[in-house]
C-alpha cells in the first residue's frame, strides 16, 4: 500500500476556521443545525483553536476549540460531511483538536462539549466522559426565545 493510499489521502488537516459560508454548509451538510451568518461572524474570530479538513482542496469537515484561554474551554463544530465519514475523520480532527489543548491549556482547565447520538464514542477515545457519573449534568439554552422550564408548563426549548 503506497503513502498515497493510506487513510488520509487525499485529506489534510490545517489550522484555522473556515469562511462564514463554508462553516454554514458544513454544519448543516452534517446534519448540524444552521447558524445565522451574523453570529458566524462574530463567533469564528474568537475561536482559540481550529482546524479544517480538505479533500482534493475542499472544506469537508472541521473542529474548533473556544473559550478564555485559561479555565474553560469548550469543543464545538467538530463535523465531517456525510461523503467523508467512516474513514476516521472525525477522529483526526480531535486529535489534532486534543493535542492543541493538551500543549496549551493550563492543566487545571475545564474541557467540555456536547455529545450528540453516537458521536459520544469518539469523544470517549480522547478522554472526554458522562458528566452524570461525577454528579454533574449538561445544561443548555438557545438565546432564541424566554426560557421555559417543565415547571413552567413548558419545555426547554419553547421558544427556539
Amino acid at each position: 500500500m503506497s503513502e498515497e493510499d493510506g487513510p488520509y489521502e487525499p485529506y489534510e488537516l490545517r489550522p484555522g476556521v473556515p469562511t462564514v459560508e463554508v462553516f454554514r454548509r458544513l454544519r448543516t451538510d452534517a446534519g448540524l443545525s444552521d447558524k445565522a451568518p451574523e453570529a458566524v461572524a462574530l463567533a469564528l474570530p474568537n475561536t482559540w483553536y481550529g482546524v479544517v479538513l480538505h479533500h482534493e482542496g475542499e472544506p469537508v469537515g472541521m473542529g474548533r476549540v473556544v473559550g478564555d484561554g485559561g479555565t474553560a474551554f469548550q469543543v464545538v463544530d467538530v463535523c465531517v460531511h456525510p461523503a467523508h465519514q467512516g474513514r476516521g475523520l472525525g477522529g483526526r480532527i480531535m486529535a489534532a483538536l486534543t493535542e492543541e489543548l493538551e500543549r496549551r491549556a493550563p492543566a487545571t482547565a475545564y474541557v467540555s462539549l456536547i455529545a450528540d447520538g453516537p458521536a459520544r464514542f469518539l469523544y470517549e477515545k480522547f478522554g472526554f466522559v458522562d458528566t452524570a457519573t461525577h454528579d454533574s449534568i449538561g445544561m443548555y439554552r438557545v438565546m432564541g426565545g424566554p426560557p421555559r422550564s417543565p415547571a413552567d408548563g413548558g419545555s426547554p426549548q419553547a421558544g427556539a
